[in-house]
């Protein structure tokens, strides 16, 4: 029996479920053409592992479905997850002084 503690941010044991439905990492991965290192940061909660945008979403949904598991419960978790994460958003930056993105004519003016 696989003995892990649940991820922080994801209570279920998705290695546990995954063993109840019967299918292996690499089954998974065959079906899916998704890296067995990316399905195993899945089910670790390292989602810092995976590629990043649009991939991360489609390879949970992808993963979830092959488990068996609703893919919003397990995006919920992801979204959580990465939510600590998040670079600051464009308002957070607004206010400091970047005379590179001004144009050419302030520029031109600040030189005179």
């Amino acid at each position: 029996m696989h003995e892990r503690s649940a991820s922080p941010f994801c209570p279920l044991d998705l290695v546990a479920l995954r063993q109840k439905r019967g299918v292996s990492l690499e089954q998974i991965a065959e079906a899916t053409k998704i890296s067995v290192g990316y399905l195993k940061a899945i089910e670790e909660g390292r989602f810092e592992r995976l590629p990043g945008g649009i991939y991360d979403l489609n390879y949970l949904r992808q993963y979830a479905r092959a488990i068996g598991l609703e893919a919003e419960v397990l995006l919920g978790y992801y979204r959580k997850a990465t939510a600590e994460r998040e670079p600051p958003r464009a308002e957070e930056s607004r206010g400091k002084f970047r005379p590179w993105l001004r144009g050419p004519a302030s520029l031109l003016r600040n030189l005179i």
